[in-house]
């Protein structure tokens, strides 16, 4: 049997949790299917990471669908693909699948914090490289929503998730969570062909690291110094970054004894402009410390370097910087939305994430209390063993052949 997969998102340089999910998941069914074979559909030549994968893999092979825009990849060339050559089992590790499919064609759906939210999202035109290309995108969105959406971000994510719903055989979801959004704001939408598959983390690489001078190493590569909280993620409304600035800043004024700065690892994404107002207003350029992106071999020394991880999102479709914060010995403070609760149980320090005081408050408490501290260490260490991308990926596989 041959399961395509459109492996465009595995394929990504600068990965964050779609992309990782995709690389991840596509690794892992390498090392315990060795009994179908697998297709990768790519938009690019394959990176290093991915020929590392099927080097010496024969089940494994790649085939790249050229397309000349910079948009529409997967409603247009794998559309164009699945015309002529269909795969037994089609899987897409997101939300968009093409519109000629096979019958078992199996979708993950990661979050619609578009739908709960939609001022968290920039309303802008889907990317083209001229402007012929933005008339004919235009044109073909109009043409397959019946006149019902138009070409900008948001309403191709309204259009393509629930297209997906529609269509896809089977969908799968990250957390309880996001199976209970869906069927709340996507009424059509059937309980018994949504499954809940839990996310991993790479628990090969993050680890409570005791090497100091490795850890100091890696500090010193992007200029960061101890102490420091630490967040990871698109810095963004979404993720509440301007909030948690502003927390650090009412945690200092009320608790000058707390030296810890704050360091943001992520993009800069839509709100940024409000991250650095934020930063400015309250005079924060030396206490916060924006390197931006950080490659993954690197990631387990700024969480070791750390003394906790908070976590302020306003909405999630899971939460893996969770599983490596604990993985690595952190404690964490995180928002209080049920998600959250799903992935970290009572391993965590909850606050209200639209209350900066409480977010502050938090902050100081895994500091300061010095009991809480350690057992949110110890009992984060127990909840990330309940994680792996292997166990993804088997239950991955069984949701894949059952469609």
């Amino acid at each position: 049997m041959t399961i395509g997969i459109d492996a465009s998102r595995a394929n990504l340089k600068r990965k964050t949790g779609t992309e990782w999910y995709s690389f991840y998941l596509i690794k892992n069914l390498a090392k315990i299917d060795k009994e179908n074979k697998y297709l990768l559909y790519l938009n690019d030549l394959p990176s290093s990471e991915l020929q590392e994968i099927i080097k010496d893999n024969p089940n494994f092979s790649v085939k790249f669908l050229h397309w000349p825009f910079l948009s529409f990849w997967t409603l247009g060339r794998l559309t164009l693909e699945m015309i002529f050559h269909k795969p037994d089992i089609l899987f897409i590790p997101a939300h968009t699948m093409p519109l000629v499919y096979p019958k078992r064609t199996i979708n993950t759906i990661h979050d619609i914090a578009f739908a709960r939210d939609r001022n968290l999202y920039q309303s802008k035109g889907v990317k083209t490289d001229r402007a012929l290309s933005k008339k004919i995108v235009e044109f073909l969105v109009r043409l397959f929503t019946l006149g019902k959406y138009h070409s900008e971000s948001l309403d191709y994510l309204y259009w393509s998730t629930d297209f997906a719903l529609r269509r896809a055989k089977k969908i799968i979801t990250v957390s309880n969570f996001t199976k209970q959004d869906i069927l709340s704001f996507y009424p059509r939408a059937k309980a018994d062909s949504i499954s809940v598959v839990h996310n991993g983390y790479n628990d090969d690489l993050y680890k409570m690291g005791r090497d100091q001078e490795k850890i100091k190493a890696k500090l010193e590569k992007y200029n960061l110094e101890q102490p420091y909280f630490l967040y990871v993620g698109r810095l963004e409304k979404k993720k509440n970054t301007p909030a948690l600035i502003e927390a650090l800043s009412i945690m200092h004024d009320g608790h000058p004894e707390i030296k810890e700065k704050l360091v943001l690892i992520g993009d800069a994404s839509f709100g940024y402009d409000e991250v650095k107002y934020v930063i400015e207003e309250f005079n924060l350029n030396n206490e916060v410390l924006m390197p931006g992106w950080v490659a993954e071999e690197d990631m387990p020394c700024i969480f070791n370097g750390a003394s906790a991880f908070i976590f302020p999102s306003k909405h999630e479709g899971f939460g893996i910087p969770i599983l490596q914060a604990m993985a690595c010995g952190l404690p964490v403070a995180c928002s209080d939305i049920p998600v959250f609760k799903e992935v970290a149980a009572d391993a965590a320090l909850y606050f209200n994430h639209e209350d900066k005081k409480a977010i502050a408050e938090a902050m100081a408490k895994i500091i300061n209390d010095r009991e809480l501290h350690q057992e949110l260490i110890n009992k984060g260490l127990e909840r990330a063993r309940n994680f792996s991308w292997q166990r993804c990926a088997e239950e991955t596989l069984k949701e894949i052949l059952s469609a």
